[in-house]
């Protein structure tokens, strides 16, 4: 029961917040309980983040197949310094995400503050969410300057 009232809260928040994303999901999950499918849930925890990033991706290379960008097209980003520091962003993301990953498998706990950071993000900042892999290579990133910081 508590989790259809956070999964309501949720989607309150969304409508205020107006974000359809937060909102449809909370529905989408809200539904599935209600329906008495909780067996799914595993497997959408599992293979949703999957799912999203494969969309994600898909929407993102979409220009690659529809031709808008060509071959002539990707030159510059070796090229320029735009390019060169977009590479640059793509790498530093990358390994973000790879101690991001490393954090979670070391306090997996730590996913209910990057939830509850994303949704803030969301509602407040007008952020899109993209993953929490990334929010826990930033969170490990800040971990890191505090201890250095603070000699914790």
């Amino acid at each position: 029961m508590n989790g259809n009232i956070l999964l309501l809260l949720l989607i309150i928040i969304g409508l205020i917040g107006r974000s359809n994303i937060i909102t449809t999901a909370s529905c989408i999950l809200l539904v599935i309980k209600l329906l008495s499918l909780d067996r799914y849930l595993p497997t959408i925890e599992r293979r949703g983040l999957e799912l999203g990033l494969l969309f994600l991706t898909m929407g993102v290379l979409v220009p690659f197949a529809s031709e808008r960008i060509s071959l002539k097209d990707v030159t510059p980003v070796f090229t320029t310094w735009p390019g060169i520091l977009a590479l640059t962003g793509g790498a530093i993301a990358t390994y973000m995400n790879g101690k991001g990953l490393e954090l979670l498998k070391i306090d997996p706990q730590l996913i209910v503050g990057l939830v509850i950071g994303s949704i803030f993000g969301i509602v407040f900042m007008r952020g899109i969410p993209v993953g929490p892999l990334m929010a826990a290579g930033i969170t490990a990133l800040l971990l890191k300057i505090f201890q250095f910081l603070f000699k914790v």
